[in-house]
């Protein structure tokens, strides 16, 4: 009888010998890494250009506009010291935070965006914009960009109407006319002529981006 107790003893010391082995292995084991899976590589859109291409674009635009603009400027306040910008620039992360609230707004109306417009603009010679910012470049070339929308009729840009629905710009503001150019002038100012300004729209929310940050040399790429 006593052996068997001596028996049981040594199996019962060697199983928890064997238990806390395993335990101390389980605790020494590293822990497996994630399996990252492979993103699909994204192929260049088809309106990727060249980079000689790029510089013969920016080249073209100083040989074709940027002297006009610079004369118009400086007949139109002489006493003011004005240099043509040559870019626009949006944080990265202002970009992405558009993307995603233009995204949001747009399923929420159940309206698809078909396209993203970038409109030629002009800052005006004052100081601040009509809500209360501070303008950096009066008088500066800039961009807004509008998202767009498929109608039975057309491609328009929109906004989200006080009742939630995607509603056409141009039913809201309307067509403006550039500033009249007088028959004297013989110059061709009109596309840089900044435009009267359009009736308020009612309400709702706009998804027009603009007041990024532009710039003349020495900044640019080019």
């Amino acid at each position: 009888m006593k052996n068997l107790k001596k028996v049981g003893t040594v199996l019962l010391g060697a199983l928890l010998v064997t238990l806390a082995a395993c335990q101390q292995g389980s605790k020494k084991q590293e822990p497996s890494e994630p399996v990252m899976e492979e993103q699909e590589r994204v192929e260049p859109p088809s309106g990727i250009i060249s980079l000689e291409e790029s510089k013969s674009l920016y080249d073209n635009y100083t040989k074709n506009r940027l002297d006009i603009i610079q004369r118009y400027e400086a007949e139109r306040s002489p006493e003011k010291k004005f240099e043509a910008a040559r870019f626009v620039s949006f944080t990265y992360e202002d970009i992405k935070q558009y993307m995603a609230f233009i995204e949001q707004e747009s399923k929420e109306a159940q309206v698809d965006i078909s396209s993203l417009r970038f409109y030629f603009a002009n800052y005006p010679d004052q100081e601040d914009f009509p809500d209360g910012k501070k303008i950096v470049h009066p008088r500066q070339n800039s961009i807004f960009i509008v998202p767009a929308m498929k109608t039975d009729d057309g491609e328009y840009g929109f906004y989200i109407g006080e009742d939630g629905k995607a509603k056409l710009i141009k039913n809201a503001v309307g067509e403006t006319a550039v500033g009249s150019i007088t028959e004297n002038d013989n110059k061709s100012y009109a596309s840089f002529v900044p435009i009267s300004a359009p009736p308020a729209a009612a309400g709702g929310q706009s998804l027009t981006l603009n007041k990024g940050s532009s710039s003349p040399p020495p900044w640019g790429d080019y």
